[in-house]
């Protein structure tokens, strides 16, 4: 994999270590993971911070229906009403938004 320009919203290696864990727990083992999962949290914090749209993430972050599917696995709800993201935004002390453009934009979600 080819390196790629830091955003401000990228975290590094080490601060992702501590939630490595929380986030892999959610994920069911049914065969390797073929992806880097600290790019994956990576691009779900650059959209988060910009708003973009999933399509529209850059290139270098991996494929935008990956990372997709990640989020809304972090995003469910667990047993106790706090889902994987959150509980792994709240460790790393994220200071930005916790739902994409699109779920703030959503009149209907809070209904």
């Amino acid at each position: 994999m080819t390196q790629r320009k830091a955003y401000p919203s990228d975290i590094t290696l080490e601060q992702f270590e501590p939630i490595r864990p929380l986030l892999e727990s959610v994920r069911k083992r049914t065969k390797p993971r073929t992806v880097d999962l600290h790019e994956v949290f990576n691009a779900v914090l650059y959209l988060l911070k910009s708003g973009c749209q999933w399509r529209m993430l850059p290139e270098k972050f991996p494929n935008w229906v990956t990372v997709y599917s990640y989020f809304a696995k972090w995003s469910a709800p667990g047993k106790d009403g706090v889902s994987a993201l959150e509980r792994a935004l709240k460790k790393i002390r994220w200071r930005g938004p916790r739902e994409t453009g699109a779920q703030r934009a959503d009149p209907l979600r809070h209904c």
